[in-house]
């Protein structure tokens, strides 16, 4: 059967996630007069209107040399944008509610200069760059994450008014772009720390045996470690303090889905697990990451964190 192809897909002449580099061509730029243009169009008219009636060959000649001044300024703007080479670049993660930035790579292949060139996702914040001839430039251009999983901005606007506002042109490519959505953390205190010993078997409390050094209090400590006689020395100035130890034990940190009551949503729940985990990598602490079929082993470090962060904005994607 014969497939013939839609009216949106034959006037952009692109395909979602087009290879790239993308060139302007010709047949991909569009342009039509601003109000600006449109009124600048009116008083001609109204002007000629007046010259014919008058009978004055000056104000023919004024108005003939305005027109022809909006029509070299209509070929200045379409050759604004033709020719441009667009390539895109990165997107850092950003969490939910935030603004992501997609880096854009644009190269002017003519010795002319490309000025006031805006880019934009549809509605969106805009931003504006000059390209000097034969040059390059880069520029980020911002998208609202508005929910966690994958962010696809989609159609990414290139346009101008260069020169005199009379005209807008602009184009609609369609680049493969992406960026990570990490959900929204929601700050909760930690779950408790749980000791392992050196074979692997969970110790409880009183697993670790000797005695390393005092660290700064944090809100998941048990009591029972608390050094208190450090602490009364100087009770009103000195922080709490624990008790470090090490040769037989070490703490982990899960944190598990399970732990938080099925009464919050899958995205309160995985907004609070996103808050453990910046939490915990602050802390320093050794942590793991527990859902239904997904696990990460205890570690720490900005790879482990990302990773975690990864697998809770991806969690469900392909169920949704």
């Amino acid at each position: 059967m014969l497939r013939f192809p839609s009216f949106k897909q034959w006037l952009f002449r692109s395909v979602p996630g087009e290879n790239t580099p993308v060139v302007l061509t010709q047949r991909r730029i569009f342009i039509i007069p601003t109000r600006t243009g449109l009124l600048f169009g009116v008083v001609l008219v109204v002007m000629l209107i007046g010259a014919i009636n008058y009978n004055l060959s000056l104000g023919h000649a004024l108005v003939f040399l305005l027109a022809s001044l909006g029509m070299v300024a209509m070929v200045h703007t379409f050759r604004n944008l033709v020719s441009l080479r667009l390539t895109p670049g990165r997107a850092d993660p950003v969490f939910s509610g935030e603004t992501a930035y997609f880096s854009m790579h644009l190269e002017n292949t003519h010795r002319q200069a490309r000025r006031a060139l805006a880019l934009s996702f549809g509605k969106h914040e805009i931003s504006s760059i000059d390209i000097p001839g034969n040059g390059q430039a880069m520029v980020a251009v911002p998208c609202p994450a508005t929910k966690r999983g994958r962010l696809n901005p989609g159609r990414i606007t290139l346009s101008t008014e260069y020169p005199l506002g009379l005209f807008h042109a602009w184009s609609y490519p369609f680049p493969r772009l992406s960026c990570l959505v990490y959900p929204k953390p929601i700050d909760t205190p930690l779950p408790h720390l749980v000791s392992i010993s050196l074979s692997g078997q969970h110790c409880g409390d009183n697993g670790q045996e000797d005695f390393t050094g005092l660290r700064l209090h944090q809100p998941n400590d048990s009591p029972r470690h608390i050094a208190w006689k450090a602490v009364a020395r100087d009770i009103e100035n000195r922080p709490l303090l624990i008790k470090q130890f090490d040769g037989g034990a070490t703490e982990e940190l899960w944190l598990d889905e399970a732990l938080i009551s099925a009464d919050n949503g899958l995205e309160t729940r995985l907004s609070i697990i996103t808050g453990w985990v910046l939490a915990a990598e602050r802390l320093h602490i050794s942590y793991g990451l527990r859902l239904p079929g997904q696990q990460i082993k205890p570690a720490q470090g900005r790879g482990h964190r990302d990773a975690c962060l990864k697998i809770l904005a991806l969690y469900g994607e392909e169920i949704r």
